[in-house]
């Protein structure tokens, strides 16, 4: 029941109060550890702490929607890890441009950012804010120590589990830091807090250990769909090492694709996960009865409130002739759309993703600050399937979870991963799992297709999974981030421009490069 986690989450104020406290100031030295209490010493207290450590990708403090924020010095809703997330994914991009003329914003969009940008700062904080509140939790779930506190075989059996999911969250933002800025401060629950400041790890050894920390995890978290709701369970694991090897000449000029064909196999053929009939209920509130959504970041209107995550999903791409009552809000913020490329991977509005919204909209954006340049991108809703709104009646606050990891997306990498040569699978078996996508997308076999190349698929992830998080980490491992193709206001002009490479990653902020001198900058920054 979705609600039983968000209750949980509800109440980590408290946990979060003896566990942490927030950094004043983005501009002082690097923090790299919390301090930890007596907490542990109370079994009923780690899932407490636990829910903290989820709800680090959809909350912003200890208080909510703002107030006590885990991190000052940026605005709290600014600070959300989903929604900088999202930006640095999406906003560098074909697939979305903003309005909004908030400080560094709209340097993300033109690809114009430097080492001082707050978004990309904010996102390096999160992270590494996120890192050691998992290397506690482990650090203090030890079995020596829970051996020492007197628990039950039951308890540390529960706990145990736990454990596991918070390795595989640490592995998860050890991930983002890969992709987003390569080489990164590493610690672990070996570092006592507070000692040294970090050593950097140069790619090759981020890729390696995340990848090690998976494969020691899998056998200890729940079969799939096995987990609480909202929680992850083995086939997280086997997702994010698919993502991890998909994506490896990116990260470490080593193909794996062998490895991705065989991780999306064992989600595949857990059979514990489908396609949801109707593509659009993805994304609506009651998305948590979805059997396709393999790894949510939860929300629940009244227990989970903040100005990022799915509030802002819902709230920013919403504004002129849409009609906020039918997503469920109380108005739009007029900020985010899309980019005239991106409509063109949409060839046939008998495709049901279709998601543009466009009573009103320019399809070209001429001009960045008028919202009604470029069409609107109506796929996230605060409704259910009946069309009622979510459970916070100011309409503020959204219900929707954010679908991180989905089995439409293993499809997808299966596919990809076998017609870049990956062994293990094959290409009939992967036009079939596309066929059951374009069905879903059509309605029937009208779509199906016979054959499929590399630009199809990176056209289909266009298509199937829009404004999840995605298209930077896709563009890029096509080749066509930087050069090779251009869409609207890259590069800060209109009709778009080549940028240099160094741009797929970002900076390591200056302040932490001041601050800590075992780091080195990314060239070109």
């Amino acid at each position: 029941m979705k609600l039983r986690f968000a209750k949980t989450l509800s109440a980590v104020a408290l946990s979060a109060t003896l566990l942490t406290g927030c950094v004043d100031d983005l501009n002082r030295e690097p923090f790299y550890d919390i301090t930890s209490a007596k907490i542990y010493d109370d079994p009923a207290n780690y899932k407490g702490v636990l829910a903290k450590i989820y709800g680090g990708y959809a909350l912003t403090g200890n208080q909510g929607p703002a107030g006590r924020p885990d991190i000052a010095g940026i605005d709290e809703g600014f600070s959300n890890y989903l929604r900088i997330y999202w930006n640095l994914q999406e906003l560098t991009t074909d697939a979305a441009v903003v309005a909004w003329n908030d400080p560094g914003l709209p340097n993300i969009h033109a690809m114009t950012w430097s080492s001082d940008n707050p978004w990309i700062k904010g996102m390096y904080y999160r992270i590494f804010y996120q890192i050691p509140l998992c290397n506690e939790f482990i650090r203090e779930s030890s079995d020596d120590k829970l051996s020492d506190r007197g628990f039950s075989d039951a308890v540390k059996a529960e706990i145990r589990t736990m454990r596991a999911e918070v390795r595989l969250l640490r592995a998860l933002s050890y991930w983002h830091a890969l992709d987003l800025f390569g080489s990164v401060p590493f610690l672990t629950e070996a570092d006592k807090p507070g000692s040294n400041l970090p050593r950097q790890a140069g790619k090759a050894e981020i890729f390696n250990y995340i990848e090690s920390e998976c494969k020691a995890i899998e056998g200890l978290l729940p079969a799939p769909k096995a987990n609480e709701y909202g929680r992850a369970d083995r086939a997280a694991v086997w997702t994010l090492l698919a993502k991890l090897y998909l994506n490896a000449k990116t990260y470490v000029n080593v193909e794996r694709n062998s490895d991705c064909v065989e991780y999306c196999k064992r989600v595949i053929n857990s059979n514990a996960y489908s396609l949801q009939p109707n593509f659009k209920h993805l994304f609506l509130t009651d998305n948590n009865t979805s059997p396709e959504v393999i790894l949510p970041i939860t929300f629940h209107g009244l227990r989970t409130q903040t100005w990022g995550g799915m509030t802002f999903l819902v709230h920013a791409p919403v504004g002129g002739r849409m009609k906020p009552a039918e997503f469920g809000i109380n108005g739009g913020w007029f900020g985010y759309r899309t980019t005239q490329q991106y409509v063109a991977q949409f060839p046939d509005t008998n495709d049901r993703r279709y998601p543009f919204f466009t009573d009103g909209q320019k399809l070209n954006v001429d001009t960045l600050s008028l919202f009604n340049n470029g069409y609107a991108v109506a796929k996230f809703r605060n409704v259910n399937q009946a069309g009622q709104p979510g459970t916070d009646q100011t309409g503020n606050h959204c219900d929707t979870d954010y679908p991180m990891f989905r089995l439409a997306d293993v499809y997808l990498m299966y596919a990809e991963a076998v017609k870049r040569g990956g062994a293990g699978g094959d290409e009939a078996t992967a036009l079939g799992y596309l066929n059951q996508l374009r069905t879903r997308a059509y309605g029937n076999a009208s779509g199906n297709i016979t054959s499929y190349d590399l630009d199809y698929i990176l056209a289909e992830r266009g298509r199937e999974l829009i404004w999840e998080g995605h298209r930077r980490t896709d563009l890029i491992r096509f080749g066509k981030f930087t050069t090779g193709y251009n869409w609207a206001w890259k590069g800060g002009v209109k009709d778009g421009q080549d940028v240099a490479d160094y741009r797929t990653i970002f900076p390591i902020p200056i302040d932490d490069m001041i601050a800590n001198p075992n780091l080195k900058q990314n060239p070109g920054y």
